[in-house]
């Protein structure tokens, strides 16, 4: 049964670790591949990242599959969450084999943080390498194909989006091929999610078959004055970054998985403004479980017939994938809960809005 999320890539799980409390508001989100890895990939095009092994990721480069990816947060200090997995794939002889016994494994742990320093009031409360344990192993507990859980978890427990509350989101879909296409995004973003004039997410303008739902006037208004609230009350900071994770069952090569993680910022694009901006880390990793062949075998004869399918077919994932990503940040935003406590103060969009009770329509 399909959950609508990532893990109806099969093989993929997804675990969280949350900490709230003693000044925590933090945590990291684990995605754990199936035994044997997967293809990926990485574009990081926010100006101010933190990320761990990227460059190994690159298409010239040596590794052929990872096992995991990690989404932290504690900015670059949550980077340590990363070692405490590449510990729990270490003790499972899972990693690039570098000698001659099985255990004589190297774990490639790419990773990505969002900054979220202080929100919880304590500073120095961030994501260490137990959290990142405690994530892998959660992932590894997850039945293949298990739901996910979104909004204020894992990496986006202190996620915040201008001055609304960011959070974990998911979402995937079918291609007539029979390809799964799926995303998982941390919301963490500088920009804002939403139209200032109407309130809408600007990741839902193009959903509702072309007819976009509008919060009423005075249900806008109202919002309004609660951001601005919000607004005075936060310390400014540099509330940046977009993580996100696109997955796939197609068999995709390295260079094409490295196309997909480039088209996955359109998404991005399509439901934060502005992006890639010089304090923001975005980031796109792409993972490809090759399950499924992009084009059927054939005859020789048809080989430049299955060549057109194959690309039309990779067309159909890069479209997809994006998409995927665009309606992440939206349930993300729309599953997280409202915050406020020593660290400032950031209003859940449901809670703005609700679910548009009292609503305009405008073609």
């Amino acid at each position: 049964m399909r959950v609508d999320a990532l893990t109806d890539v099969m093989g993929l799980r997804v675990g969280h670790a949350t900490r709230i409390g003693a000044g925590r508001l933090t945590g990291t989100t684990v995605v754990l591949a199936p035994e044997g890895g997967v293809v990926a990939a990485v574009d990081v095009r926010g100006g101010g990242p933190a990320t761990r092994e990227t460059d190994a990721l690159d298409p010239r480069n040596v590794v052929q599959r990872i096992d995991v990816v990690v989404l932290t947060g504690g900015s670059a200090y949550g980077l340590d969450a990363a070692s405490g997995v590449m510990g729990w794939l270490e003790e499972r002889g899972r990693g690039v084999r570098v000698g001659p016994e099985p255990a004589h494994v190297v774990p490639v742990v790419p990773a990505a943080c969002v900054f979220d320093l202080g929100r919880g009031g304590d500073f120095r409360a961030r994501p260490d390498a137990a959290t990142g344990r405690a994530a892998v192993e959660a992932a590894a507990a997850n039945a293949t194909g298990a739901p996910v859980e979104q909004g204020c978890v894992g990496a986006g427990t202190g996620a915040a989006v201008g001055h609304l509350k960011g959070g974990v989101g998911t979402a995937s879909t079918l291609l007539e091929s029979g390809i799964t296409v799926a995303a998982l995004v941390v919301a963490n973003a500088a920009g804002s999610v939403m139209d200032p004039r109407t309130g809408v997410l600007y990741g839902e303008l193009l959903e509702e078959g072309g007819r976009t739902a509008v919060p009423a006037a005075a249900v806008h208004e109202a919002a309004r004055r609660r951001l601005a609230e919000a607004a005075a009350r936060n310390v400014p900071s540099p509330r940046n970054t977009t993580l996100a994770v696109v997955a796939t069952d197609a068999d995709l090569t390295r260079a094409q998985a490295q196309k997909l993680a480039g088209t996955a910022h359109d998404g991005i694009a399509r439901a934060v403004r502005p992006v890639h901006l010089l304090n923001d880390g975005d980031t796109a990793f792409a993972l490809a479980t090759a399950a499924r062949p992009l084009s059927s075998a054939g005859p020789p004869a048809m080989r430049a017939v299955q060549a057109m399918q194959a690309l039309q077919a990779l067309n159909e994932v890069l479209a997809a994938g994006a998409d995927m990503v665009t309606r992440a940040i939206v349930r993300a935003v729309r599953a997280a809960e409202s915050v406020a406590g020593p660290g400032g103060m950031w209003p859940a969009y449901n809670a703005l809005y609700g679910e548009y009770a009292a609503r305009g329509v405008v073609e």
